[in-house]
């Protein structure tokens, strides 16, 4: 597969979703002591989420601590406990186009702008007759690395 036109860099986030965000916060922040830098509501996406983080610059990673606004809708973001991980990738649109030629299913919404700002998608958890290929029952949120992550990996010699 040497011809695959992006790179993944690294993790960009994990979201852990539950019925209250008040249990999950006390793990999180109280006792692992991360810093809550934010707070996403999205009536589509039936969620209600503080953005947390461990480490800073660009190898920090998102902690995102989900609640539904609704238990009864969908997405049911506090079904799964580990939601979703995201990677960072280096060129998103490329991603997604070479993916998709490649059997990788991804879910529906394309490519938009995420909780955190960056350009998003979604690979769906599992694949379909025209995709097979999926994330083997797990969500996995590809994020458009900034040019500071970016380099900052390449510095790594990741």
């Amino acid at each position: 597969m040497a011809d695959r036109p992006f790179k993944i860099l690294g993790i960009q986030q994990i979201a852990i979703g539950g019925p209250s965000k008040a249990r999950l916060k006390t793990l999180w922040v109280d006792m692992l002591g991360l810093d809550v830098t934010g707070n996403f509501v999205s009536e589509r996406e039936n969620v209600d989420e503080d953005i947390c983080a461990i480490g800073s610059g660009p190898f920090k990673v998102e902690v995102d601590l989900m609640q539904p606004l609704d238990a009864d809708k969908k997405p049911a973001v506090h079904a799964t406990p580990l939601n979703h991980v995201g990677l960072w990738v280096d060129d998103l649109p490329k991603a997604v186009e070479w993916l998709s030629a490649n059997g990788v299913r991804f879910a529906p919404g394309g490519i938009r702008k995420g909780a955190a700002g960056y350009d998003i998608t979604f690979m769906h958890p599992k694949g379909n007759d025209e995709f097979p290929i999926g994330g083997e029952g797990v969500l996995i949120e590809m994020v458009q690395a900034p040019q500071e992550v970016i380099d900052a990996f390449a510095r790594m010699g990741s």
